[in-house]
């Protein structure tokens, strides 16, 4: 079978992101090593361009279009961060873009993908088909669609925040990942694999958007009702294709959070480490605090994949329950 990914194309990646992307810090605490009962090593794409690992996956793809494609312009569709990331990237070299967004993106998100020069149409999430939205835009506009998960390139460009922290860690024996499309866990589980053969992978889902889970044990991809969570970046209805085809492979196990679970995450990642998290960012954290790990490895990566949200979302959702 021809995998759609390998090492080498994360390594092709990072190249093309080097001076252009941010090598985000790790960062370290001992009181989340005490509770945690382990070494951890928190790699903080909220602190990546544009606040979300997005960025990498982005400029990875829209750098390979030919003069002519950049000139036609881009279209994608995200609930943000995607958005954001293609906006960027298309300004960065010299082309445009038209972003297909759901209603109720938060307007954070939202102003920031315009304030990048983007075109932004907006669906209903519940009833719209953003796929088909996106293709028929593409179509109609002579556009490029750059998928927000379901494309070589993106998966590899979101592989290198994983190279990077094994780079600067080494030896790890799990990461830690979060999963919406699968984009991000499949070209971390590509990067992990290949250089730590022993190491586990651990995708985490928020409970009410379980599709990977339920996918990788029936073997094959699953279709949920859309999700209600606050992880608006996590509320995905199936696995992409291509992203479940090495996430079936190389991916150990996926834990589940609740949203309660990743209030509590962001609080602490607030009050204990000063780092800002937006809900789908802070969820792979969430399973490490709230136990929802089978076991517990001497030393974990987790990765941090965003943290945009504005004040008043942040003061609402960690006030909760208090």
């Amino acid at each position: 079978m021809t995998h759609p990914i390998t090492l080498d194309d994360v390594y092709d990646a990072a190249a093309r992101l080097k001076g252009v992307a941010h090598r985000t810090p790790v960062v370290r605490s001992r009181t989340l090593d005490a509770l945690a009962g382990a070494e951890v090593f928190l790699k903080c794409e909220n602190l990546q361009r544009i606040g979300a690992f997005k960025f990498r996956g982005a400029y990875n793809a829209v750098s390979r279009l030919s003069p002519d494609q950049l000139a036609r312009g881009i279209a994608a569709y995200s609930s943000g961060n995607h958005a954001q990331a293609v906006a960027l990237a298309a300004r960065e070299l010299g082309g445009t873009a038209v972003i297909v967004m759901p209603e109720d993106t938060p307007r954070s998100k939202v102003e920031a993908t315009a304030g990048y020069g983007a075109e932004i149409v907006t669906y209903d999430r519940y009833t719209g088909d953003r796929v088909a939205i996106g293709a028929a835009l593409a179509a109609e506009r002579g556009l490029t669609l750059i998928p927000p998960y379901e494309h070589p390139h993106v998966m590899a460009g979101q592989g290198t925040a994983a190279l990077e922290l094994i780079e600067e860690t080494g030896d790890l024996d799990a990461l830690l990942v979060p999963v919406g499309g699968g984009g991000l866990i499949a070209g971390s589980a590509t990067a992990a694999k290949g250089l730590l053969p022993g190491i586990r992978v651990i995708g985490v889902e928020p409970e009410a958007g379980d599709d990977t889970k339920r996918s990788l044990a029936a073997g094959e991809r699953v279709s949920i009702p859309v999700p209600r969570t606050i992880a608006d970046g996590q509320a995905a209805e199936t696995p992409g294709e291509l992203t479940f085809s090495v996430n079936r492979r190389l991916v150990d196990d996926i834990a589940l959070v609740s949203d309660d679970d990743i209030r509590a995450a962001m609080r602490f990642a607030f009050e204990r480490l000063k780092i800002v998290m937006e809900p789908s960012g802070a969820s792979a954290l969430a399973a490490l605090l709230a136990g929802r790990l089978e076991s517990v490895p001497s030393r974990i990566g987790v990765i941090i994949s965003g943290g945009n949200i504005d004040t008043r979302r942040f003061a609402e959702l960690c006030a909760a329950d208090r």
